[in-house]
């Protein structure tokens, strides 16, 4: 443990098979520690971080105090106590997490492996493989440690490995050792192999390796091709043998993943602030009393020495005064409690719960509750601003379904957005009953398709002959009619699985030919050369021979790139096939072209000499491969274009919508291609044909980096200029900039009455100082990896932070999981934003690990993203529920929460203070010292815990359809500097009254029978009494969900205290325990007098009639949204009319007419939906013939797809005008009195159904009752009552005449009835 760290290493050496040399460089064990502690560090390394928290360490300085008897006039017991509970409630919460890491750990590192020593393989522990060691992997074991490949049980020393959990991608790579080692199968020659590797040192790139062995007096280059990386899967080979090179920590993957980090919320950090504030506070009250000791002392105490002399060791004021200082810190340290950091641990525990509990983030199908996996970061879920997510398994399911196709001018699969806008149900195609070979998971609704194949359209059957083909795809068997395809990327699967179904059976393959079974008859090709595919081309084609001889070439690739290939009699297939791919890219679906061309024997002959001397070529052969294919890929004929989706993850575009209406951006860092990111920002709605422009990045220099960069910002400003028509005009754009808005609805018309608060507004009233941010939204940025490292880079990366940041949208392609962390670092540093990212692979460890608060989802690819993160469950559109919900709830509770308890401990102690001015400022309490004990546990700890727990200003649906409640959290607005020095005057004030108005009363007022009532207990238990009464009535006005707990925690906590007092001031326990309760009937004497009661009544009443009057000014003057939301349902609920379900059915029919207009265009841009995942290289590989004992994986596709066009009209809404709205002054018998409400706009509709206000208003749990269908979502975003769309209806909201007319169909004055539309689920 205690070894010395070896120095750097500048290249690294390794010998096979020589444990003894390869020792003494000291490299890393495979042995790996996540975990942050061990049994001997555990206790010194946990109290130090306790400790970092400031109030631990004030509160232990207290304690040493509290043991000095001069100057305490409080037990010990009353810090030490709560302190040890506090310390060891977190030690045991952390060491429970870390047990787990060690157990995570455990179970890696005890996997077995068969290692090869002394020529014998033995099992040996992963921790126990040594660098240099040979190990053998067989099918579907995860490598143990990063590899040389050295030979394989596949022909030509091939393998095939999963990459998932390092680059998220779950397509199969291939792998091929040196061929001079590919002979070495078997262990006794294995055994006598002693190479030498010379490479590079450990780092983090995944895709890069560089060294060379050395062996038999010769040199041999190695590339990450040789190279099996630690995290990698074996797929379809049999065995392989490996060289160490990299063990444990020195991995790609150890090196990729950040090291475990200590999380602490921003408002745990501004309470460390507070705590530093409030103790200089202490000790400035604590110098003013002892310099008021030291003047009492010399000027009236020397008068009492005589007879009340000091005691030892105290000889003059001086000193005296120095001890009532002390005395007085030990007795004012109420102003911070330790309570109050054991009720924010419960809190955040009750809200952790609360998460664990929800039925609404519980995943039935893979039976998966969402979990928080930590209990201190519930609050900064309620502010979080940037939103870094990983694509593949997180946004997408990784299954691609073919779902459209156009052939020779024809569309078919349109009957299912037909039967959508029906609102009917259909069942997919029965391939079963004509094709034996069909895959059962396959899913397709237009029958006109299948009835096509049938009756022998050449061009479908051409069509599916295309798709049968051209591909890399390999098959197995496993039985009679069970095939198994296995793709090196799922949408080429996807594709050949649908020729498949309609009756065009790709079988098998050797290098030389393709067999496959067309309508039932068995039918082989020649293969004459395979195009592969690469990212420059973006299309591959085959050349094959039919059994009648003709020769043919097929193509497949982007349109883009296609439709410049095909010959001039295409033009009219070409406009309307145009017109389809527009259609399908609109929908966010991967589009490919298909296109053939015929070629004679003599043009074949005279191509294929050209092409086997590029291909033979020992300089520039890629460049003369290229231009090869480029010339036989000319005047084709076009057949048509396939529409592949990557199937979203369900709910995936309403969530980036409603988080983007929150104020929260979204970026997408992903390791996969650019084409795939770019077609699933698509899809998911994070990029839109409306956008101005979508920059791409793709700079391999510096300085090519930063010049796109630039030209971007150009572009941004001058477009910025061009549409705002000049400074004037975009300073009078963002003067209006904090408009009320419910975030989905029109940007004001909703909120005609609400004024917005200007101090609570995001600092956009005045014109930005940077016009990049005044243009955000309009624009995307994409960028790829290797451009991303330039831009990281310490002189480039404010540049890339603020092009990206004036971006609507960003997303990054084949990142490293090292450039995610990055990223997210970036962002943390220089936009002081709370950040999160989310993803479900060990390639988004490291990320997770560093963005503020990490979120795993438990999918496809392993457990170590959900074992990293802060809080996990199985959908990305539970992240809505989790943020707007849980987190709003989080944050609003805690800020309530502090700041009440700093009121009430602010109103508690400072009587203390006021009350040193006539003690003579000798430290004496103002109560006695068992309510100083039990003020914070027993009298006033339940209220505000359940106020922390419960409480909630709008109920769960509002914070869903209302994403702008989210941005008090983001500008954290609810408790700051601000509101903490707002908090601490009202206690001041408190205490000012409960000390003077009974001192001023009491002083000159008697008894019944004639004697003063001005003694020391009486003044107590009345100054007691008024101050447990002040602060439950308080919070009984803060508390704005009442529940039956908060009812019995807040009057049960008064009626425990006069059972206490009664009890402490009674003769039982006096005559049990005559010293320490010294006042016998003190309560009962002085809670008898009428004019202690009225002395009561009046401290009350003078300490929260300022608050009610403050408070009711500022929600008639400046009322915030939720104050807005709250009224209208108050509002909902008092104008339900009879009539209000035949209004509501008129909307919604109104709503189903607007449905059925189908889907948008997609305007006149263009865009290559290009649906081609996989990488280049197989080609080679099918045609060598190396590969032929590739054995298939069987793809299941699902043929579904959500609406998302609702999204679009939630966006223009979003920006929609309401000037005109409000500016609209009612005439006539519809003007309304001032107290009616004005109407409020829903997040996605205008109607609003009456029946769930009730439901509303008599909500009493936490349980969820919201969702969304797609279909209610997507009738909102077009639904009216009389034909005008909702922007409009908003837009008009105080004409009541004719909304009156339109929606209610009544005549009478006032505003028409406010409908509440609700989900299915309520």
């Amino acid at each position: 443990m205690f070894r010395k760290r070896p120095p750097p290493e500048e290249e690294r050496r390794v010998r096979a098979n020589d444990r003894e040399y390869n020792e003494k460089f000291q490299y890393a064990s495979n042995c790996i520690m996540t975990s942050k502690y061990n049994i001997i560090t555990f206790l010194p390394v946990n109290l130090f971080e306790q400790f970092q928290e400031v109030a631990n360490t004030y509160f232990l300085f207290l304690l040493i105090l509290q043991l000095i008897p001069q100057i305490s006039s409080l037990s010990w017991f009353t810090t030490i106590v709560p302190l040890v509970l506090v310390l060891s409630i977190t030690a045991v919460k952390d060491a429970t997490d870390d047990y787990f890491r060690h157990k995570s750990d455990n179970q890696v590192n005890n996997r077995q492996s068969q290692v090869l020593i002394s020529g014998i393989l033995q099992k040996e522990k992963w921790m126990n493989v040594r660098v240099g060691d040979i190990i053998k992997l067989e099918n579907n074991q995860f490598v143990a440690a990063d590899l040389l490949l050295l030979s394989s049980s596949e022909p030509h020393g091939l393998c095939y490995i999963e990459t998932a959990e390092l680059d998220g991608e779950t397509n199969m790579k291939v792998r091929q050792s040196l061929s001079v080692t590919s002979e070495l199968g078997d262990p006794n020659n294995l055994a006598q192999f002693d190479g030498e590797v010379v490479c590079e040192p450990p780092n983090n790139k995944l895709d890069r390796f560089c060294g060379t062995l050395y062996w038999r007096e010769c040199k041999y280059p190695l590339s990450n091709q040789n190279m099996l990386l630690r995290g990698c899967v074996l797929r379809n080979t049999e065995s392989c043998y490996g060289l160490v090179i990299f063990a444990g920590p020195d991995t790609k993957l150890m090196q990729n993943s950040g090291r475990t980090k200590f999380k602490r919320t921003s408002i745990d950090r501004l309470m460390n602030t507070l705590v530093l504030w409030i103790f200089g506070f202490l000790v400035c009250m604590g110098v003013i009393l002892a310099i008021g000791n030291a003047v009492w002392e010399k000027e009236v105490g020397a008068l009492f020495q005589s007879f009340l002399p000091w005691d030892p060791p105290v000889d003059n004021f001086l000193f005296s005064a120095f001890l009532s200082f002390w005395s007085y810190v030990i007795i004012l340290n109420t102003v911070v409690p330790i309570s109050l950091y054991v009720s924010v641990e419960v809190i955040r525990l009750g809200h952790s719960y609360f998460i664990n509990w929800d039925r609404r983030m519980f995943c039935s199908r893979s039976n998966t509750a969402a979990e928080a996996r930590t209990t201190t970061l519930n609050e900064e879920l309620g502010q979080v601003e940037y939103i870094f997510s990983d694509k593949t398994g997180t946004l997408t399911q990784n299954i691609m379904t073919f779902n459209k196709c156009s052939i020779n001018g024809h569309a078919y699969g349109e009957v299912m957005d037909v039967l959508a806008a029906q609102q009917k149900r259909v069942q997919p195609l029965d391939f079963s009953s004509w094709n034996p070979l069909a895959d059962r998971g396959f899913c397709f609704y237009d029958q006109s398709l299948l009835e096509a194949v049938m009756v022998g359209d050449p061009a479908v059957h051409e069509f599916f002959r295309v798709l049968s083909l051209c591909h890399t795809v390999m098959s197995e068997e496993k039985s009679e009619g069970e095939l198994v395809y296995k793709a090196q990327s799922p949408d080429e699967g996807a594709l050949v699985t649908a020729a498949r179904n309609f009756g065009f059976v790709f079988r098998s393959r050797t290098p030389g030919t393709v067999t496959t079974q067309e309508l039932g008859k068995a039918v082989t090709y020649t293969l004459l050369a395979i195009l592969d595919f690469n990212n420059i081309r973006k299309r591959m084609s085959v050349i094959v021979r039919n059994p009648e001889g003709r020769i043919r070439l097929y193509c497949k690739g982007a349109d883009t790139v296609l439709l410049e290939r095909l010959h001039s009699c295409n033009h009219e297939v070409m406009t309307i096939t145009s017109d389809h791919l527009n259609e399908y890219a609109g929908d966010g679906l991967r589009t490919l072209a298909v296109a053939y061309r015929d070629l004679s024997e003599e043009q074949w002959d005279e191509w294929s000499e050209r092409f086997r001397g590029a291909d033979k070529a020992t300089d520039c052969r890629e460049d003369r491969l290229a231009a090869a294919y480029e010339e036989i890929e000319q005047d084709m004929m076009l057949l048509g274009a396939t529409a592949i989706e990557d199937k979203l993850q369900e709910g995936v575009p309403e969530t980036i919508a409603i988080l983007s209406l929150a104020n929260i951006k979204i970026w997408v860092l992903t390791g996969d291609k650019q084409e795939t990111a770019v077609n699933i920002g698509y899809s998911c709605k994070m990029l839109t044909d409306d956008m101005t422009e979508v920059f791409i990045v793709n700079g391999h220099t510096v300085q090519s980096v930063r010049e796109e960069l630039r030209k971007a910002r150009e572009r941004m400003l001058e477009s910025a200029r061009t549409r705002d028509g000049g400074k004037e005009a975009e300073a009078q754009g963002w003067s209006g900039a904090c408009a009320f808005g419910n975030g989905c609805g029109a940007a004001g018309a909703a909120a005609a009455n609400w004024t917005p608060d200007e101090s609570k507004c995001p600092p956009a009233q005045a014109p930005p100082s940077s016009l990049l941010e005044s243009i955000s939204g309009e624009f995307a940025l994409i960028i790829s990896g290797h451009s991303l490292a330039h831009a990281l880079e310490a002189d480039m990366e404010r540049e890339f932070l603020e092009t990206a940041c004036a971006c609507r949208a960003v997303i990054c392609c084949r990142v490293t999981p090292l450039q995610k962390a990055l990223v997210v670092e970036l962002v943390k540093r220089h936009k002081k934003a709370v950040t999160l990212a989310i993803g479900d692979g060990a390639n988004d460890v490291s990320m997770i690990k560093t963005a503020h608060i990490g979120v795993g989802i438990s999918g496809q690819e392993g457990i170590q993203a959900v074992l990293a993160s802060d809080y996990s469950f199985s959908q990305f559109r539970f992240l809505q529920r989790l943020l707007l919900v849980h987190g709003r709830w989080s944050y609003l509770r805690m800020c309530r929460f502090l700041c009440y308890f700093f009121y009430k401990n602010f109103a508690f102690t400072m009587v203390h203070f006021w009350f040193g001015f006539f003690c003579g400022f000798s430290a004496q309490t103002v109560y006695d010292q068992y309510f100083i004990t039990l003020y914070n546990i027993v009298y006033t700890s339940l209220p505000v815990l359940a106020m922390g727990i419960f409480d909630q200003d709008v109920p769960e649906q509002r914070s869903l359809e209302y994403p702008k409640l989210y941005e008090p959290g983001q500008l954290n607005l609810l408790f700051n500097k601000r509101e903490f020095f707002i908090c601490i005057a009202q206690g001041i004030y408190t205490s000012v009254v409960l000390f003077f108005i009974p001192y001023g009363v009491l002083s000159h007022a008697t008894q019944s029978n004639g004697v003063p009532l001005a003694d020391y207990q009486t003044f107590a238990v009345t100054t007691a009494t008024a101050l447990v009464i002040v602060v439950s009535v308080q919070i009984a006005l803060d508390t704005g969900y009442w529940t039956a707990i908060n009812h019995f925690f807040v009057w049960g906590s008064l009626g425990t205290y006069f059972t206490i007092l009664f009890v402490m001031h009674s003769s039982i326990l006096f005559s049990i325990f005559p010293k320490q309760f010294h006042f016998l009937g003190s309560a009962h004497n002085t809670l008898g007098q009428p004019v202690v009661w009225l002395t009561i009544a009046l401290a009350t009443v003078i300490c929260i009639a300022p608050v009610l009057a403050f408070r009711f000014l500022k929600l008639d003057l400046k009322p915030q949204l939720s104050d807005t939301v709250r009224y209208t349902q108050l509002v909902l609920q008092k104008k339900r009319k009879p009539g209000g379900r035949a209004a509501r059915g008129v909307g919604s029919s109104g709503a189903a007419g607007g449905s059925a207009l189908g889907r948008l265009g997609r305007g006149g841009s263009r865009r290559s939906g290009y649906a081609f995942a996989h990488q280049e290289g197989f080609g080679e590989l099918i045609t060598s013939g190396k590969n032929m004992r590739l054995s298939s994986l069987a793809l299941a596709t699902f043929a579904s797809r959500h609406s998302s066009s609702w999204i679009d009209t939630l966006r223009r809404k979003k920006h929609t005008n309401n000037t005109g709205a409000q500016n609209t002054p009612p005439t006539g018998d519809d003007i309304t009195t001032s107290s009616q409400a004005p109407p409020l706009s829903t997040s996605s509709t205008l109607d609003v159904h009456q029946d769930s206000a009730a439901g509303d208003a008599g909500q009493t749990s936490n349980e969820v009752v919201f969702t969304h269908s797609p279909e209610d979502i997507a009738l909102s975003g077009v639904r009216d009552a009389g034909g005008c769309s909702a922007g409009s209806v908003q837009e008009s909201a105080f004409v009541w005449k004719g909304i009156g007319a339109r929606v209610s169909g009544a005549n009478s004055p006032g505003p028409p009835p406010i409908e509440e539309e609700t989900s299915h689920g309520e």
